[in-house]
């Protein structure tokens, strides 16, 4: 009577992991397939003449932008640190004057083994839930922009967690086009470790010469 009862235990753990996989496979496909559609998307907008930051000979040779593989070990669920009262701070912008944001709240989490913060940044009369996370870290000037990434953080009010999602670290228009402003990441967020997740640099194409 021993072994139908150790083919039924054997069973039950095959049907309990089989059941755990499954799971993950799909989690990482409600994750990855909407990551995915929104890399289409911008890639789609920069070759549009509307919504583009390139110059029109540069549009016109756009194919597509260039990122890390995704990567979950990525995306960080963080504890929030209130700042009372936020503070409205003028972040210098890449042309020398500056804009108006409240420092909202900081986030101390790990990566990559190493303890880390930043600081999360709301723009004065942004209306949107989010919040704006501009950062530096050992891939710029490399892999990535020299100026630094950026992440939009989701955020409701109240909230004392929230997920920075570094697979979705994307540069500023300044990357692409000198002609545009943009925020310049403050000291305070400068990460110690290589972050390789989100956007790479951008290789502007050049026209074949016959």
């Amino acid at each position: 009577m021993q072994r139908p009862i150790k083919l039924i235990i054997i069973g039950g753990i095959a049907l309990v992991l089989f059941y755990f996989v499954r799971e993950s496979f799909v989690s990482d496909d409600n994750y990855l397939i909407p990551l995915k559609k929104e890399r289409e998307d911008k890639d789609l907008s920069f070759r549009s003449r509307t919504n583009s930051p390139f110059e029109e000979a540069d549009r016109r040779m756009f194919s597509n932008l260039v990122y890390y593989e995704p990567n979950l070990d990525y995306r960080v669920k963080v504890k929030l640190e209130d700042i009372e009262p936020k503070d409205t701070v003028h972040m210098p912008m890449t042309n020398g004057s500056t804009e108006a944001y409240l420092r909202y709240a900081i986030a101390n989490f790990e990566l990559n083994g190493e303890p880390q913060r930043l600081t999360l940044y709301k723009k004065v009369k942004e209306q949107e839930e989010k919040l704006f996370v501009p950062f530096t870290d050992k891939t710029n000037g490399f892999d990535t922009y020299g100026g630094g990434r950026y992440i939009d953080v989701p955020f409701k009010e109240g909230a004392k967690t929230a997920t920075i999602d570094f697979n979705r670290a994307y540069s500023p228009f300044c990357a692409y086009n000198p002609e545009y402003v943009c925020p310049v990441p403050p000291k305070e967020n400068r990460l110690t470790v290589a972050v390789e997740a989100g956007e790479k640099n951008y290789e502007k194409a050049h026209p074949v010469v016959e």
